[in-house]
């Protein structure tokens, strides 16, 4: 299946703030790293603000894509503790420079962090839950460690060898299987 015009921008646009950061987002900057013209920009896209948006709605809806995959059900479906072990696997896989400035940068605006936190709201045990249920703190804890390891390959150029950070992500997870209160 061709990848819509929509997507082909919103991976650029992702690309370019991989390499340059989220500041580095224009329409010329987008245009040319996706080959197309700054008109077909605007046809998807009315303002900077629009695709930004677009973006952020883009990496998250990824982000729940791969859960999804690593769950094998959606968020619905699956228990706190099927939550959290596609949350712990995805950490090992989705820890990109673009995924991170994006979610900083969303998070200083409500418009933006809405796909993230929805995203969260699903996947991840809250930390009210945690107060009187040792089962729930112990998820929470989890999934911090989980969003360490995601944070420590956000921010280093050293990648961690696939096995290890599969084996970290099942240890994060692994206590925690038969605990599906």
């Amino acid at each position: 299946m061709r990848t819509s015009k929509r997507t082909q921008i919103l991976e650029a646009a992702t690309r370019v703030v991989q390499r340059e950061g989220v500041k580095s987002v224009t329409f010329d900057s987008v245009a040319a790293e996706s080959g197309l013209t700054k008109g077909g920009l605007l046809y998807h896209f009315a303002s900077r603000d629009d695709l930004v948006q677009a973006i952020h709605q883009h990496l998250a809806d990824q982000w729940e894509n791969d859960m999804i995959a690593a769950a094998g059900k959606p968020a619905s479906e699956a228990t706190p503790t099927e939550r959290l072990t596609a949350y712990a696997r995805v950490a090992i896989q989705s820890a990109t420079r673009a995924e991170l400035l994006f979610m900083l940068e969303g998070s200083t605006t409500a418009q933006h962090a809405a796909p993230w936190d929805a995203v969260m709201e699903r996947w991840t045990p809250p930390p009210a839950a945690a107060t009187d249920d040792p089962a729930a703190l112990d998820r929470f804890i989890a999934r911090l460690a989980a969003d360490g390891l995601w944070l420590y390959e956000s921010l280093t150029d050293a990648r961690l060898d696939p096995e290890l950070r599969r084996a970290v992500a099942e240890r994060i997870a692994g206590p925690l299987a038969g605990d599906d209160a």
